[in-house]
């Protein structure tokens, strides 16, 4: 087996194992295949590209850290943002990362859960996730406070975020 040695973010790349080429291809902290595609959601969602095991973490976005100030501003000055606040005074910006993760859509019956630990955001399968299945989350809390209607289309959804 040709391999070379694992780099800071990255793990073995074997050229005789497609598997473990795309393993490869992605972050450590990414546990999991995700791909990026068009969301029935909305816009475009982060879908499960392997089978995921339930309670096990699928993987984190990483992002830049600014203050709670800025965030706010910063959610003013665009349609779409991708923040999260980690304490009342440091906030994660998202908008120009490259994680899949940061593309997890809302929903009232989520299928993953984000937390937040030692200052990173990581998301957790709640139950089994199916290969070709969104991946989404209940947002809780947002800066929208109940003024954007919910698309999710779950069973008992709130309508509202």
């Amino acid at each position: 087996m040709n391999t070379t040695p694992p780099g800071p973010e990255t793990g073995p790349v074997s050229s005789h194992n497609p598997a473990a080429a795309t393993a490869a291809a992605r972050p450590l902290y990414q546990k999991y295949a995700v791909r990026v595609e068009t969301s029935r959601i909305d816009g475009l969602g982060a879908f499960a590209d392997e089978a995921i095991v339930a309670r096990r973490k699928i993987g984190e976005i990483r992002g830049e850290s600014i203050s709670v100030n800025e965030a706010r501003i910063r959610a003013t000055r665009h349609e779409r943002i991708m923040i999260v606040e980690l304490s009342a005074r440091k906030a994660i910006d998202f908008s120009r990362s490259s994680d899949p993760m940061r593309y997890t859509n809302h929903s009232c019956v989520p299928n993953a859960r984000l937390c937040i630990r030692q200052g990173r955001v990581e998301f957790y399968a709640l139950r089994a996730i199916s290969p070709g299945e969104e991946i989404t989350v209940d947002y809780g809390e947002t800066h929208h406070e109940g003024r954007l209607s919910c698309r999710c289309g779950a069973p008992g959804c709130k309508g509202r975020l």
